[in-house]
């Protein structure tokens, strides 16, 4: 899990590149839309709503953005009818994907799925053939400076599952309800924070131990992240350290 996770940081880090092409934006604008579109439109008594808001403005999505996408959710204003979808598949090594995405039109996007794996050394598989090895889970990231008392204090309080040290960085796991209450009682305590999200967390992971490995399956997870409609690509590959980084820059 350490090389997942570590991977997600990275690409949190990266997300600059994204805001300044757009690209993240409108992903999360569909987020927030979907969200209101399912829940309704009030942040406090949807929770998916909550945290997809909370996720746009932590990217510095304009707040009157985010408010329009709301009531095109709701139907306040015209809006496309986004829906959600995921596809379960391969990467190359046998590390498993599960992605997620939102859109109008699943032949087009199914289609571009498919032929994004096929290309970039991957497969697509049956539904349900990757699912069961990921569990849906509200992750928050935090600096390594932080000290563990004191965190473990206020998140155990607010909902926190589990604390981790992952070397340069802690990661808090907590069930997904309870993750807008976990990053409240941080900000709350002053706990500075990396990133708060809900993730899929891989029960078993495929060690990947050379360069040329972990480059494949990365680049094939950023051809993926790059299509318009994906939302989320999870894997459940483990990559040392020092190859992680490397095949990161």
């Amino acid at each position: 899990m350490s090389g997942h996770s570590k991977w997600a940081t990275i690409k949190h880090k990266k997300g600059a590149a994204d805001i300044k092409r757009g690209k993240l934006f409108a992903k999360l604008i569909k987020q927030v839309e979907v969200a209101a579109r399912t829940g309704g439109g009030d942040v406090d008594a949807n929770p998916t709503l909550r945290t997809m808001f909370q996720k746009a403005r932590d990217a510095s999505v304009p707040l009157d953005t985010i408010e329009r996408a709301v009531k095109r959710g709701t139907g306040e204003l015209e809006g496309v009818n986004y829906e959600p979808v995921t596809y379960e598949g391969y990467a190359p090594h046998g590390v498993a994907l599960y992605v997620e995405a939102l859109t109008d039109n699943r032949n087009r996007t199914g289609s571009d799925i498919r032929s994004l794996l096929s290309k970039n050394g991957g497969s697509l598989a049956e539904p349900g053939a990757v699912a069961w090895q990921f569990e849906r889970k509200g992750v928050v990231i935090l600096p390594r400076s932080i000290d563990e008392d004191e965190l473990m204090l206020v998140a155990l309080e607010a909902g926190a599952e589990d604390l981790v040290d992952e070397g340069d960085t802690w990661r808090l796991t907590s069930d997904p309800s309870e993750l807008s209450d976990l990053r409240a009682a941080l900000e709350e305590a002053a706990i500075s924070f990396d990133s708060a999200d809900l993730t899929m967390i891989p029960s078993q992971t495929v060690p990947l131990d050379t360069a040329a490995a972990a480059k494949a399956v990365l680049s094939l997870i950023d051809v993926l992240d790059d299509h318009e409609d994906v939302q989320d690509v999870f894997a459940n590959f483990d990559i040392p350290d020092d190859i992680l980084q490397a095949a990161a820059t």
